[in-house]
């Protein structure tokens, strides 16, 4: 695939040039800053853009501003964004439209270079990617009245793949359970938690991530 870098660590930024290099991908840029990504997703059109969420010049939020703006203005461009620490909002920000042909990973999964390489595949492919640790954080709610406290421990652990971007087959293989019995887990998991029928597998992802977060 196509891929442009942004990310401000010059020491990270080359590192993922090599890795994507090896594994035979053709990375058109890595640049360290947010503005200069916007102009070079416009010229090169790449497949990914992977990108930081606190970039140059405030470290705040520009990477993330940038990966919304590319969604909205080139959809047929995956986006793989990249955070030190969990944020919350900021992954329901870039979720807020579509779950296709986006990632969330926080950057210790780089590391796990299996793990990254299969999320990069898989928003390239259309799907999406979101970091486990993330989705725990999202999952593991304890407030009184909590819809979740209906899910059986199954039905939480195929809830949480769900979310973090697995299909069908991807969860029964992951789980070490059949088809059919991820099926009807999920058929029970969006009845006890009343979310409104959608179709389309990434659909299902956002609208778990939507209620979530809410």
């Amino acid at each position: 695939m196509r891929v442009i870098l942004a990310e401000d660590s010059t020491l990270l930024r080359e590192g993922l040039v090599r890795l994507l290099a090896e594994e035979g991908h053709e990375v058109l840029a890595a640049l360290g800053d947010a503005v200069t990504l916007l102009k070079e997703v416009e010229e090169r059109r790449p497949d990914v853009v992977v990108v930081d969420i606190r970039m140059p010049p405030t470290h705040t939020d520009e990477g993330l501003r940038a990966a919304v703006e590319i969604r909205e203005r080139w959809p047929e461009v995956s986006v793989l964004v990249l955070s030190q620490h969990i944020e919350r909002h900021y992954a329901a920000k870039l979720l807020a439209s579509n779950a296709e042909r986006v990632g969330y990973l926080l950057k210790d999964r780089v590391a796990q270079v299996e793990e990254f390489l299969d999320a990069l595949e898989r928003i390239h492919a259309g799907g999406a990617a979101i970091d486990p640790e993330v989705v725990r954080q999202l999952v593991i709610r304890t407030t009184h009245g909590d819809p979740l406290a209906r899910l059986t421990p199954r039905e939480r652990t195929v809830l949480e793949a769900l979310a973090e971007g697995h299909t069908n087959a991807a969860i029964a293989q992951k789980l070490h359970i059949s088809l059919s019995s991820v099926e009807k887990n999920l058929n029970t998991v969006f009845d006890k938690l009343e979310l409104t029928h959608t179709t389309g597998y990434s659909r299902r992802i956002l609208a778990v991530l939507r209620y979530l977060e809410s």
